[in-house]
């Protein structure tokens, strides 16, 4: 070997490229370029760049795309570098060990004007949660493919059902009609494990669409298409964990590219650890660090390469997309100060992009530390500008489950959860809702199933501070197909179509759709103050409410009719004009009335001007 080297005979294996991410990149973007090159032997490998014009390399030095620096990783087979980019274009780079090399081809984007300054959603919307697998089958030929191993099987409720991204796109009408104005699918990109893929929170591919929901153009066009219909899309990224089946997982880059343990262990769920001052760092570092499940091993982003990896991952699918906003999975099992660097990076891009976390916590002391501008006692932002507010989906719930007839019960539970708004650093930015993929429906939670207990929910989540959230299905009062209410599989049934419509369902969504698209044009529902009064007696009564208008809500969940006490309103609602107008209805309502009536698990909704 010392004689072979002395010599300068030393032999090298050719090197091989097999992944270069991210896919592609932009100029005058913010985020600099570091490249992942996978392959074999790529360590201390020489790089160079030409420019490619017309299928052909021009010789010179190659300005446009620049390499700056380079890193290897404990594996041989990866290799990291650094790249100026200066102007777009198409570059050949070229990967030398020796005599022996491989080349990859990568484009350099112009980026689309204004790309920085987008607009995402706000409190102004109405999102609408789609399980992507079982929404709509709007192409059954990519049901099954070649290239991934679980085949769709609609008679096995925990296997796949079809539903695809073309689903989606031949669902914008009804979704708009509804009053939606912003989608928010669960995740799409590769989840290639053999059995239980469909949810798609195991991801095998970070960059590449899974084949059965269609491909990485066929996402970019949905978006597209979405905007002409007055619709947002949403990305649901999961940097928490990847999916066993993930590429990386047969040849990790470093040993802490995951966290590893002697044996499986899951995460303790244990989000308190992260600020508990009596915490212990066993439960600390067992909550960060645990896996989530079996085929989900659990990411390290104490790893600055892995960080980056992520921060560029979620970059490139808002530009190439041209995404509306994200929604984070599992968002305080993450490494916390790496996470918070993640949002921090991907809103340093995109100053205005909202992105809700999802921390299924309560109560909301412990979900108001995790927004972003809360003043926190340990110094922490997360830079997560929106969180899910589970706190008030559990009293909702909570409220009409039963007849409320004891003390603390009914929609007492919905006042107390709102007395703990000023725990957050922003109310608008709570993301509301009645339930999720993974939980029971709303309609099999409330006493009875009744529709009246249903539409009550509906008129709270309308009206009410934040940015509502309705899962898909809900608006036709769906139900769980299963004896276990909360079975996932059971409760993400597709959506009813056609003649599978019954007229029940219609009524319930018409009530939904004339709700949610009267709030769309009122801003006083978007960004108002609230300003709720207290009552025993199964009822709530609240004003949203600026100097120019109002909105007076009182819901009546018990099983009598209620008279609406006025004169208990009086400290607000006499700088507004007493008669106002139901907008569900269209009728005047005269709130000077002493006998104003609300039937028994009913609503009054009225609209009111300044005096």
């Amino acid at each position: 070997m010392v004689a072979a080297l002395l010599a300068g005979q030393m032999t090298f294996a050719a090197p091989k490229i097999q992944q270069v991410e991210p896919l592609s990149w932009w100029t005058n973007m913010s985020t600099p370029l570091t490249l992942l090159f996978h392959g074999e032997d790529l360590q201390d490998a020489q790089v160079s760049v030409q420019q490619v014009i017309k299928g052909k390399t021009v010789r010179g030095a190659c300005l446009g795309l620049v390499p700056t620096a380079q890193h290897n990783a404990e594996s041989p087979n990866y290799l990291f570098v650094d790249m100026a980019v200066n102007q777009p274009g198409t570059y050949r780079i070229t990967l030398k060990k020796g005599n022996k090399k491989a080349t990859v081809d990568y484009v350099i984007n112009e980026r689309r004007e204004g790309s920085r300054e987008r607009q995402s959603f706000t409190s102004a919307d109405v999102v609408y949660l789609i399980m992507s697998d079982r929404f709509v089958d709007g192409d059954p030929s990519n049901n099954s493919t070649a290239d991934t191993r679980e085949k769709a099987d609609k008679s096995n409720v925990n296997g796949r059902f079809g539903g695809d991204i073309q689903g989606i796109i031949n669902s914008f009408d009804h979704i708009a009609k509804l009053g939606c104005t912003a989608i928010w699918p669960t995740p799409m990109l590769g989840d290639d494990e053999a059995a239980w893929s469909y949810h798609g929170y195991a991801c095998s591919d970070y960059y590449h669409i899974d084949p059965r929901y269609g491909s990485n153009a066929l996402y970019a066009d949905m978006v597209q298409q979405a905007h002409t219909k007055g619709l947002k899309i949403l990305m649901d990224m999961v940097p928490n964990h990847c999916g066993a089946a993930h590429w990386w997982m047969s040849d990790l880059p470093y040993q802490d590219w995951i966290n590893q343990f002697p044996q499986f262990t899951n995460t303790n769920n244990c989000f308190t650890a992260n600020y508990d001052i009596n915490a212990s760092e066993y439960d600390r570092q067992l909550s960060n660090r645990g896996w989530f499940d079996t085929p989900m091993p659990d990411m390290n982003l104490e790893n600055p390469d892995l960080l980056k990896y992520f921060q560029q991952w979620a970059i490139w699918w808002i530009e190439f997309a041209d995404l509306d906003g994200l929604r984070v999975d599992t968002y305080p099992y993450i490494e916390k100060i790496p996470g918070s660097e993640w949002l921090k990076a991907i809103r340093n891009e995109y100053p205005d992009i909202n992105i809700v976390g999802e921390c299924w916590t309560r109560p909301a002391p412990a979900v108001a530390y995790w927004q972003s501008g809360v003043k926190n006692f340990d110094g922490f932002d997360s830079n997560l500008p929106t969180v899910m507010d589970f706190p008030t989906e559990e009293a909702i719930r909570q409220a009409l489950e039963n007849d409320g007839n004891y003390w603390g019960g009914g929609l007492t539970r919905v006042y107390d959860a709102l007395t703990l708004d000023y725990m957050y650093a922003d109310v608008n930015r709570l993301f509301t809702f009645l339930g999720n993929h993974d939980m029971a429906r709303i309609t099999d939670v409330v006493k009875d199933k009744d529709p009246r207990r249903v539409k009550l929910a509906y008129v709270l989540l309308a009206t009410m501070r934040g940015i509502p959230q309705v899962l898909y299905g809900d608006e036709y009062a769906m139900t769980s197909k299963g004896e276990d209410p909360n079975s996932h599989s059971y409760l993400r049934a597709p959506l009813p179509q056609g003649a599978e419509v019954t007229d029940e369902m219609k009524v319930m969504y018409d009530f939904q759709s004339r709700l949610f698209q009267w709030r769309k044009h009122e801003p006083v529902l978007h960004t108002g103050r609230t300003m709720h009064f207290l009552a025993r007696n199964n009822t709530y009564a609240f004003f949203r409410y600026n100097d120019q208008e109002a909105v007076f809500v009182f819901a009546n969940a018990a099983e009598e009719p209620r008279i609406i006490p006025t004169e208990t309103y009086k400290e607000i609602l006499s700088k507004y004009k007493a008669i106002g107008m139901n907008p569900l209805t269209g009728e005047r309502v005269d709130l000077n009335r002493k006998d104003l009536q609300v039937p028994a698990l009913g609503t009054l909704v009225v609209k009111l001007l300044k005096r």
